[in-house]
């Protein structure tokens, strides 16, 4: 599970496309999770997102900006915040990623039957089902020794 997540995340699939600027594929990829959701998309929320501070998700958002794949809309909500949109560029890029992954999983299968990929994707369907009821485990931090 660790090589397969290892292999088909955005960046990596960017990555082996050939594109450069991987990360930039990262802030494209919370957009498009945004967009899915319905729910906006700020400096904020790819910070979150990515697990980063502020500065840098702001860095890596105008690099997608300058890069022409993002652009910036006013919040008709809240003036004081910038809403993030895919340009169609930058949508373009996503498709080409979602291709290259696409393409990925039908060489890894390509000498599967029709038998075993209805298994397959009956299995990792229930797997994913079981993996979405589980809470992480908390972990307590070791307890100091005292003086």
């Amino acid at each position: 599970m660790v090589v397969l997540r290892r292999r088909q995340t955005r960046r990596a699939l960017a990555a082996q496309a050939g594109w450069s600027r991987t990360a930039l594929v990262d802030v494209l990829d919370v957009l498009e999770a945004a967009e899915t959701d319905h729910l906006p998309a700020t400096v904020v929320s790819v910070a979150e997102a990515l697990h980063v501070d502020q500065p840098r998700a702001s860095k890596l958002v105008a690099a997608a900006v300058d890069a022409g794949l993002v652009r910036r809309e006013a919040d008709q909500a809240d003036g004081r915040r910038s809403l993030l949109v895919r340009t169609p560029a930058g949508r373009a890029l996503s498709q080409d990623v979602h291709a290259t992954r696409r393409q990925a999983f039908a060489r890894a299968m390509a000498d599967w039957s029709n038998a075993e990929r209805a298994v397959f994707a009956r299995l990792l369907w229930r797997f994913l089902r079981g993996l979405e009821g589980q809470q992480p485990e908390r972990r307590t931090p070791p307890e100091r020794p005292t003086r």
